[in-house]
C-alpha cells in the first residue's frame, strides 16, 4: 500500500468483509438473546447491515474495485471472543449482558473504521462515498446507542439481581 486511494480501498474492503462476518454472527447472537427488545434489536440492525452491505457494494463499484478482497481480523477476532465468551454461559440474563458487550464491541469497532473511510472519502472529494459511509457511520452509532439502552433499563439490572 502506497498510496491514500490504495488505504481507501483496503479500508472498504476491510468494512465490506467486517459486515459479512457480523452478519454471519448475527443469527447466531439472536438465538441465544433471552430478551425480547435485544432480539428485535438484532433483526432491525440486521435489515440496516444488509443495506450497509449494499453500499458498501456500490462504493467498490463506483471506486472500480471488488468489495471482496480483504478479510477483516479486527471482526474475526472480536467473533471469536464473544464466541468463546458464550461458550462458558448459561441461556439467561448474565449472557444476555455478555452479547451486549460483545455487539458493542462489534459496533464500536465499526463506528471507528466508518469513521476513518468517510473522512479519507471527504479528504479525496468523493462526496458521494463520504455521504454514503456517514449514513452508515450514523446507524451504527445509532445501534450502540439502543444497545446502550437496553443493557441500562433492563438487562444488566436483571443479570445483576439473577
Amino acid at each position: 500500500m502506497k498510496t491514500m486511494q490504495e488505504f481507501m480501498e483496503h479500508t472498504i474492503q476491510d468494512l465490506y468483509s467486517a459486515e459479512m462476518q457480523a452478519l454471519e454472527t448475527m443469527p447466531q447472537l439472536m438465538e441465544r438473546a433471552q430478551n425480547d427488545q435485544l432480539r428485535q434489536a438484532f433483526q432491525t440492525h440486521q435489515r440496516e447491515t444488509e443495506q450497509q452491505v449494499k453500499r458498501l457494494e456500490q462504493i467498490a463499484q463506483q471506486m472500480g474495485i471488488d468489495p471482496d478482497g480483504e478479510t477483516c481480523m479486527a471482526m474475526q477476532g472480536l467473533i471469536d471472543e464473544a464466541q468463546d465468551l458464550l461458550s462458558q454461559l448459561e441461556d439467561d440474563q448474565l449472557a444476555d449482558a455478555a452479547i451486549i458487550g460483545a455487539a458493542q464491541k462489534m459496533e464500536h469497532y465499526e463506528i471507528a473504521a466508518y469513521g476513518t473511510a468517510r473522512t479519507l472519502a471527504q479528504q479525496a472529494g468523493q462526496t458521494e462515498i463520504a455521504d454514503l459511509l456517514a449514513q452508515t457511520l450514523q446507524e451504527e452509532k445509532s445501534t450502540d446507542e439502543k444497545l446502550t439502552t437496553i443493557a441500562t433499563r433492563t438487562v444488566n439490572q436483571q443479570a445483576a439481581q439473577s
